[in-house]
């Protein structure tokens, strides 16, 4: 004969009433969806590209005071074919020099890379020296190589995109190209030298201006600041 649910045996009752053993510490931080243990940070990321355009001394600089001083930051470099010709050109140095000086490169054509997925976190990137043909495409979101697409990507992400531009004079596709990029988050920093600092050599104006880049990405290393006007700066010589 069936019970009635008046008629549960004291047995069964107990059973019914029983609370769950609450889950040990470990139990929970293991058991439990969305409750285990954090992972660690990642590390900081910065991608920087190279183009045909003059100025391949600044790349170099720029990896070279990274090493130095901000080694905890991964270095992601892609060099473009025209890039390479000018770091022979300008500097007598080959692409291994400055893929030593990276924690990862990459080809300029493996578009299947982890930098054109915004599924891999940076921090933003640099295009230094920025060729007028890498600016067209990052204005009109033509993906065509790493560089550009990466580029893309670093936008799209709402993350830092700086083009450090290398022509003069401008003509108005330039001109109307930096615009665009400026428009859609980017930052346009022509290589343009400082003179208040009182450089002595043109090393010192490099290392000037890629300080300034790279303080635009929150990214700290020894270069002159701005100290006012009254300043009683040091004589050159």
């Amino acid at each position: 004969m069936a019970h009635s649910p008046s008629a549960i045996e004291p047995a069964e009752a107990g059973q019914l009433a029983a609370k769950p053993k609450p889950l040990a510490p470990q139990d929970h931080a293991t058991s439990v969806p969305g409750c285990s243990t954090p992972p660690p940070p990642r590390p900081r990321r910065l991608v920087v590209a190279i183009t045909g355009a003059t100025g391949s001394i600044y790349a170099l600089r720029l990896l070279q005071l990274m090493r130095e001083h901000q080694p905890a930051i991964e270095l992601h470099l892609v060099v473009s074919p025209p890039g390479v010709l000018n770091i022979r050109h300008e500097l007598g140095l080959e692409r291994a020099d400055f893929q030593a000086l990276a924690h990862r490169t990459y080809s300029f054509r493996d578009v299947g890379a982890t930098l054109a997925s915004g599924g891999f976190a940076t921090d933003g990137m640099i295009v230094l020296p920025c060729s007028m043909r890498t600016l067209a495409a990052v204005a009109q979101g033509l993906s065509d190589n790493l560089i550009t697409r990466a580029a893309d990507v670093v936008l799209k992400e709402r993350r830092r995109l700086l083009l450090m531009v290398r022509e003069t004079p401008f003509n108005l596709a330039h001109l109307r190209n930096m615009t665009a990029v400026t428009e859609m988050g980017g930052i346009v920093y022509p290589p343009l030298p400082a003179f208040y600092h009182r450089p002595r050599s043109i090393e010192e104006m490099v290392d000037h201006t890629v300080a300034r880049v790279l303080g635009l990405m929150d990214i700290a290393v020894p270069g002159p600041e701005w100290l006012g006007a009254d300043y009683d700066a040091p004589p050159a010589g």
